[in-house]
């Protein structure tokens, strides 16, 4: 009996959190567009954590405590921060603790926002990135297998299949099915992957454009310069039909410039991808181009105050 109101009790925290993931509005970004070539975006911030990264943790945890790997144990993975605070606040909603491996560069803000929520935190080299945060990571999970599920957003595939399910779905709802082009950002490659599979096996015929910074050091958190850092082990080249380079220049500049004309106020890798966006819709006649932007400014203090209105 004890057990069985264990797992209803879980059943009922699992459909609270579910209910905050996903299902974030599109809207149309009139200052990137014409009369003939439109861009959407999804605003990604409208879930619990606060970003894109709800999706995937939230699944990874759901599939985790259904396979019994989370019972009894804390969750454990490497971030750079967003997925770490989507962690976090999915964690308190579920009463599961967790255990972040993170560069010790990460901006104030999200320190606080982390601790706020709760989550124990192992700072780890700012020189290595996450990639140096996921060594770390797999060492502490390698030294406590008892105590530790490592949750591996870099290798699990329940992160892009978060897209597959949600994102890629939604999509297609409101778009109805008209889509040209898909446009994202590679990080951990989840949403890329998940999504354009998703779109794919939906039946869409468009065309999807990876994009990365076009050097190691940049100012996207999150996303990877794939020639020179660890390519995360989900990432599926084959789903890529062109990639693009993104400057941090052009995406301070894309920051100012949608802040004026749309009253949005974005993160970098928010920006990032419209100026991808952006950048495509140029060499086009017509088209439907769909992007997501992660989240909004709010968790980067250092930006806002670089901008300047």
């Amino acid at each position: 009996m004890t057990e069985y109101r264990s797992t209803s009790r879980m059943e009922r925290l699992l459909a609270n959190c579910r209910q905050r993931v996903g299902n974030t509005p599109m809207i149309g970004i009139e200052s990137l567009s014409s009369d003939k070539v439109k861009v959407w975006a999804k605003l990604e911030w409208h879930q619990i954590g606060n970003s894109v990264k709800a999706r995937a943790a939230f699944h990874i945890m759901q599939r985790a405590w259904s396979e019994g790997e989370l019972q009894g144990r804390t969750l454990l993975d490497a971030s750079s921060g967003n997925t770490a605070i989507a962690y976090a606040a999915i964690g308190r909603v579920l009463q599961i603790p967790v255990h972040i491996c993170i560069p010790s560069n990460a901006s104030e803000k999200r320190k606080q926002v982390l601790r706020s929520l709760g989550a124990s935190l192992h700072w780890t080299s700012e020189m290595e990135g996450t990639d140096g945060a996921q060594a770390v990571a797999q060492e502490i999970q390698a030294r406590y297998p008892e105590k530790y599920f490592y949750a591996d957003q870099y290798g699990n595939p329940s992160n892009q299949e978060a897209h597959v399910l949600t994102t890629s779905r939604e999509i297609w709802q409101q778009r109805d099915g008209r889509i040209s082009h898909f446009v994202a950002g590679l990080g951990t490659t989840g949403t890329f992957t998940g999504t354009t599979r998703g779109l794919k096996d939906l039946g869409a015929q468009f065309q999807a454009i990876a994009l990365q910074p076009d050097s190691p050091l940049h100012i996207m958190e999150g996303w990877k310069h794939l020639e020179t850092a660890k390519v995360p082990s989900i990432f599926d080249p084959s789903q890529v039909d062109a990639t693009a380079s993104i400057s941090s220049e052009s995406v301070m500049d894309m920051i100012r410039f949608i802040a004026r004309k749309e009253g949005l106020l974005l993160s970098p890798s928010a920006a990032a991808n419209l100026v991808g966006a952006q950048e495509l819709a140029h060499t086009l006649e017509e088209g439907d181009i769909v992007t997501v932007l992660a989240d909004d400014i709010s968790k980067y203090d250092e930006v806002l105050k670089m901008i300047q209105l």
